[in-house]
């Protein structure tokens, strides 16, 4: 299946910015189970100075400068990808316990494996606490499947928190998200990871988009999508695997990968600095995620 997303963010500044230095993580990554088609980014008003280059995890993170004075700025990610076989995932039953897997991770040594280590480490929004060890605990007995113990955390996530945009922001720590039991797919995310963090197990943050369907009988709202995240968790000799706390799922067709890093601030949309603008500004956010025909073979 083919998909193209458009996600346009609009800034509108109480007083002239002089100049904005920013960097944006808006365009997919080809990776397993996805091709990259095309991606383009337009900035307006115009930007001296714009860059793309490959960050540390591999993402495309794009730069740009604007340094002519601006109230408004409004920035557009257009991408094309191709979301091929449904990715590999965990199985049930799986021969290897969650307990194997932390501790082939502890004694790294293969390449791909040492890598994934990374991600086991406290990172800057998510952090190991003895809190979120005694949440995992209940789903992870001593020597049970990997796979089984992540699906019943992702499900108990699911089951006793409620999504609630208004209850948090980008900032809100994970041991307050834990207390309140509500939040968005960002904390839902960080939460799962923080807890298989406790227990040696390697997690990672996925930014993305998620295909929504209208109701039947309904058209499809324009900019009624939305960006979205979910985690992927480490399993040894298979790799990575998707999981997604917001929906109680694994991945496959509707869910298109931007990018991955230890957490939110590894891969936030946009961020920066400004010159100015006064003391508020507004934020406006559109995303519609299309599926394309599939071309005709002759």
């Amino acid at each position: 299946m083919n998909y193209r997303t458009v996600h346009v963010t609009r800034y509108r500044y109480d007083k002239p910015v002089a100049s904005s230095y920013n960097e944006a993580h808006l365009l997919p990554r080809s990776c397993t189970g996805q091709a990259l088609v095309s991606a383009s980014l337009h900035i307006d008003p115009p930007c001296r100075d714009y860059r793309d280059r490959q960050d540390f995890f591999g993402n495309t993170a794009s730069y740009f400068a604007i340094l002519d004075p601006h109230r408004e700025v409004t920035i557009t990610a257009t991408s094309e990808v191709r979301l091929q076989a449904p990715r590999r995932q965990l199985s049930f039953g799986d021969a290897i316990d969650w307990q194997e897997t932390a501790r082939r991770l502890a004694q790294a040594g293969d390449p791909e494996t040492l890598d994934a280590v990374q991600y086991c480490l406290d990172s800057p929004m998510v952090r190991a606490l003895p809190a979120l060890h005694d949440y995992a605990a209940a789903s992870f007995p001593a020597g049970r499947p990997l796979a089984d113990a992540v699906a019943e955390l992702i499900a108990r996530i699911h089951e006793d928190f409620t999504y609630d945009p208004t209850a948090t922001d980008v900032a809100t720590p994970v041991l307050e998200i834990l207390q309140r039991r509500r939040g968005v797919c960002q904390d839902f995310a960080h939460l799962a990871i923080g807890c298989l963090r406790s227990l040696g197990l390697a997690a990672r943050y996925v930014s993305g988009y998620l295909e929504t369907l209208p109701p039947p009988g309904k058209a499809k709202l324009q900019g009624a999508d939305a960006s979205h995240a979910w985690l992927q968790v480490y399993l040894p000799g298979n790799g990575w695997q998707d999981w997604d706390p917001t929906n109680n799922l694994q991945p496959s067709g509707r869910h298109i990968t931007t990018a991955w890093g230890r957490d939110y601030s590894d891969v936030a949309p946009l961020q920066g600095v400004i010159y100015g603008g006064g003391d508020t500004h507004k934020i406006e956010v559109e995303v519609d995620v299309t599926a394309l025909p599939e071309p005709v073979e002759l």
